[in-house]
This record gives C-alpha cells, structure tokens and sequence, in this order.
C-alpha cells in the first residue's frame, strides 16, 4: 500500500465511470430517427445550455431521478414516442459495452486496486436505472469490492444513512475514504458525514480522473 491518509475509493458510478445520458445524445438521435443536434441540453457537460439541470443541480428542486424522467418524456415527444426513465435508459445503454465505461475509470480504478486500495460503488439509481441483469453485464462492476446501490433502500445520497450504509458494507473508517461523485449536494452530504468528498467534474472528465489518481498517488 502507498503511503496514503485512505483506505478506500468509495466512486459514484453513472458520470464518474459510465458516460453520461447527455453524452449519448447522438446515439439516442439516431435510434430515434431524429435529426442530429435535436437534443440540444447538455447537463453536466454544459449547465447553461440546461435550466432544469441547474435546478436540479441547485438542490431546490427536483431530485436527479426526477430531472432524468422528464427528460425521458422530452426525448419520447421529440421522437413521437412515448419514453418512461426505464425505457430510455434502455435505450441509451442496453446492452452494455466497454465504451460506455470511461477508460480512466477502468485504468484508475485497476491502478488503484494493485495498489492496495479498495474500491467500492455507491450510487443512488443504477438498478432503478437499469435493472440487475443489466448490472451483471457490466464488466468493470466485476472489478470492485461492493456495489452499495440506494435503489434497493431508497435512501438516497446525499443522506446521511445511504453513507452509514456503505461505510458498514465496506467496512471502512469514514476518515479513510476518498469518496468521488459528480453531483455537489452529493459531496457536500459526504464532507458533513465524514468522508473524503471530491467533487468530479463530468465536463473535464480526464482531467478529473487524473486527478483521483494524484489523490491517491498512483500512476494508473
């Protein structure tokens, strides 16, 4: 092991590791037989192109589950269709390919355990998202320890119980885990929890990555 004030990289998965739904826009376009530049909102990639992002972002508003179902609507109108979350979900990312996975993820993250470190998940809505067959396909969710997954609770990050929760599961001092998400009320939740909270920017997402690793001190 490194010399190194953590134990544990705790990572958020959907925009930390999986590609974002925005990032996907083209494929959607082109299932859907819509013209390309149809989907012109951009989330996290660019917040100004995006109002119902930046409320949902504020904390004020909806929740990042609900922002994504009306999205689904917004998408399904544009199309003609009708789309629930699931359905465009689906869409966008079934059946699941070593593309939609960021290559920094998988390099940090095999860095990481050869090291020494342990690397768990925690998301809010990857089997509400997607559904466990799906998860079972996903290779890179092979190479960590835990997969904590709020769906099968509901309690959903940022509080404080979906943190205890993973922090039991692992069986981790708080204080030794570099938690990584991309959504700030996330991190903020972490930081008051005890946890080592980085806030992961999805527009920059290399350099973001690389950044993990320095926190680390590993050349991945």
């Amino acid at each position: 092991m490194n010399d190194s004030e953590f134990d544990v990289l705790l990572l958020d998965f959907g925009g930390v590791c999986l590609v974002n739904p925005v990032e996907l826009h083209s494929r959607a376009e082109t299932v859907l037989g819509v013209a390309a530049g149809t989907f012109d909102w951009l989330g996290p990639v660019d917040p100004t192109t995006d109002p119902l992002w930046q409320e949902m972002v504020s904390g004020e508003g909806l929740t990042e589950r609900e922002y994504w179902a009306q999205r689904a609507i917004d998408v399904g109108q544009a199309a003609g269709q009708t789309l629930d979350l699931r359905a465009y979900m689906t869409l966008l990312y079934d059946p699941p390919v070593s593309e939609m996975i960021r290559p920094e993820a998988t390099a940090v993250v095999n860095a990481a355990l050869a090291a020494g470190y342990g690397v768990s998940v925690l998301t809010n809505d990857m089997r509400a998202f997607h559904g466990q067959q799906w998860e079972r396909n996903v290779e890179f969710l092979q190479l960590v320890d835990h997969i904590v997954d709020c769906s099968d609770t509901n309690i959903l990050k940022p509080d404080p119980r979906a943190f205890q929760r993973a922090v039991d599961i692992i069986n981790v001092d708080p204080g030794r885990v570099l938690f990584i998400d991309d959504q700030p009320i996330n991190v903020d939740g972490a930081n008051t929890f005890g946890l080592h909270g980085s806030w992961f920017d999805i527009a920059n997402a290399t350099d973001a990555w690389h950044d993990v690793a320095d926190r680390l001190g590993i050349a991945p």
